[in-house]
C-alpha cells in the first residue's frame, strides 16, 4: 500500500500542532496510560485503522500489556481480562465512535458514570475524540503501518 501523503510531514504547522495538542493533553490527563492505549486500539479496530493500531499495540506492549488481553481486545465482552472500569471505558469508546449508529444510550452513560468521575469522563470522551481524529488521518491519506517504534517506557512499580 502507498500512502496517499504523509500527513506528518504535509500537515500545515498550526492543523498537526492542534491535533497533537489534544493528545498531549490526553496523555497528561490523568487517566492510566493502559487503560487509554486499550481504548485507543478499540475505536481503531472499529475504525479500521491499521496504522493506529499499529502503534497503539506496540506502546501498550511497552507499557506491559499482555498479549493475551491485546488479543482478545476485539471481544473484550467475552473475557474475563478486563476490569470493570476498562469495560465501562471500552462500552463508552464504543458509543462515542459508534455515535452515528444510534447515539450513546442512558444504559452505557449510567454504566460508565459508575466508574469515572465526571471530569474523568470528559478527559475519556477526549481521548476517544482525539483517537478517532487520528483514524479519520491516518485512514484518508493511508498511513502505512508497521515502521512505528515506541517511545513507551515500561511503568515502574509503586513501592
Amino acid at each position: 500500500m502507498e500512502p496517499r501523503l504523509n500527513l506528518f510531514k504535509v500537515a500545515p504547522k498550526g492543523a498537526y500542532e492542534a491535533v497533537a495538542a489534544l493528545q498531549h493533553y490526553v496523555n497528561n490527563c490523568g487517566l492510566d496510560h493502559t487503560l487509554l492505549q486499550l481504548v485507543e486500539i478499540r475505536a481503531s479496530q472499529i475504525n479500521g485503522c491499521a496504522y493506529c493500531i499499529d502503534m497503539h499495540t506496540k506502546d501498550a506492549r511497552a507499557l506491559g500489556e499482555s498479549e493475551q488481553r491485546l488479543y482478545m481486545l476485539n471481544a473484550w465482552r467475552e473475557s474475563p481480562f478486563y476490569t470493570d472500569r476498562e469495560r465501562a471505558a471500552l462500552a463508552w469508546a464504543e458509543a462515542l465512535t459508534l455515535v452515528a449508529d444510534g447515539h450513546v444510550s442512558d444504559e452505557i452513560y449510567n454504566g460508565v458514570k459508575q466508574h469515572f468521575t465526571p471530569e474523568e469522563l470528559i478527559n475519556l470522551s477526549l481521548a476517544v475524540a482525539a483517537i478517532n481524529t487520528w483514524n479519520r488521518l491516518c485512514i484518508a491519506f493511508r498511513s502505512v503501518p508497521g515502521e512505528y517504534k515506541s517511545q513507551q517506557r515500561p511503568l515502574k512499580a509503586s513501592v
